[in-house]
């Protein structure tokens, strides 16, 4: 086993009985287990728990109870394309936008096992693990560990074992990965690729930077909710940042979204994958400047998501809305528009602030559900 990777890989399989035990005996993770599923007695799931020997069977038997009940009681249900990788049996790191903490990777790999495939190993930032319990679970759940608050050279130092660990993972375990195409979620929902991840992926490999990056099986993932639960709590922090620039969330603030993401109404969701990008990345100009090829990269990337959109009528209306017109009227109804005003109406009322500039916060709350459409436009000839 390859040590380098000890502090930031999932577990074994072997180390999961003592992770249990630790998790089991800890009292917060008990009282979110009890909150999370009630109908189980905490003896009955700690049994549970020991039962599963693989870090699969522990998603597949215990998680995916959860995340099914959500998609139940606050979905009109998840879809997922993937007609892009029918027939193919590869690894793939599944680059996507990036619209809640934990259901995202947990939506894919919940597909992916309705497939007959295996789970997704699943990039998570280090400033999300803000209990040792959480820390832990995650780490059940097949999730490598993002380091974030380090100083420069140790940044350097940790994005290079990432790759390696990537890498590895792609090429050795033959285990496909989910990582968001960038840093945080796109609060304005406009989905842009940092250049900064296709560099992490570059940095081990072998070969130039286009084989490094063929090596990691790229393949655009396009994640459309109907309903983004965290909406206002994202044009809030608009404010508090336009107003104050330093303003940074709480640990609070920071639990407030994972729990608002994981049970507020999403309405239809859907997954769809582009097809994976090494055909394309064989076609750059392998002599361009270093920065000039990332920078194509990370455009392909965007194109594979933004042409999978699945677009609602929200995203029209909240277009139109903007604008102040009716340029998209044949995508939606009068009782739709008149729907998402009201929608958004509640959303902007939910929102406590001192000095609340509900102009300001109604038009980034649009904006949100504009942006997708747009990019998909943008893709137009």
């Amino acid at each position: 086993m390859n040590q380098e990777f000890d502090e930031i890989r999932p577990y074994h399989d072997e180390e999961l009985p003592a992770i249990y035990d630790e998790l089991i005996a800890d009292p917060a993770f008990r009282q979110v287990a009890e909150a999370a599923m009630p109908d189980i007695p905490f003896d009955a799931l700690a049994a549970q728990m020991r039962a599963c020997k693989t870090k699969q069977e522990f998603q597949v038997r215990l998680c995916y109870a959860i995340l099914k009940r959500i998609i139940r009681e606050a979905t009109l249900g998840v879809t997922f394309d993937n007609s892009a990788q029918r027939g193919e049996r590869g690894a793939y790191t599944y680059v996507s936008n990036h619209r809640d903490i934990v259901l995202d990777s947990g939506f894919l790999s919940l597909m992916l096992v309705e497939q007959g495939q295996d789970t997704v190993e699943i990039a998570i930032g280090d400033n999300l693990l803000i209990y040792p319990w959480i820390k832990k679970l995650v780490r059940i759940n097949k999730s490598f560990i993002v380091q974030r608050a380090l100083a420069m050279r140790q940044m350097l130092e940790s994005s290079a074992r990432m790759s390696r660990y990537m890498h590895h993972a792609i090429r050795d375990k033959r285990q496909s990965i989910w990582i968001a195409q960038r840093e945080g979620r796109a609060k304005d929902s406009n989905d842009r690729t940092q250049e900064s991840i296709l560099k992490m992926m570059a940095m081990a490999g072998e070969g130039d930077i286009v084989s490094r990056l063929k090596e990691m099986n790229i393949v655009p993932l396009a994640i459309s909710y109907e309903y983004d639960p965290c909406d206002y709590l994202k044009a809030k922090e608009f404010q508090q940042k336009r107003d104050n620039p330093g303003h940074k969330k709480t640990t609070a603030d920071d639990l407030l979204n994972m729990q608002t993401g994981l049970l507020g109404y999403k309405g239809h969701v859907h997954l769809c994958t582009a097809p994976c990008l090494n055909d394309r990345l064989d076609q750059l100009d392998r002599s361009l400047p270093k920065q000039e090829l990332f920078l194509r990269a990370a455009e392909l990337v965007d194109r594979g998501i933004f042409a999978n959109y699945r677009l609602y009528p929200n995203n029209y209306v909240a277009n139109d809305l903007l604008e102040g017109g009716n340029r998209f009227a044949s995508h939606y109804t009068p009782a739709d528009r008149q729907r998402f005003a009201d929608y958004v109406e509640r959303q902007l009322a939910r929102i406590d602030l001192p000095g609340k500039d509900e102009a300001f916060l109604r038009e980034k709350l649009l904006l949100m559900y504009a942006n997708p459409l747009r990019n998909q436009l943008s893709l137009l000839p």
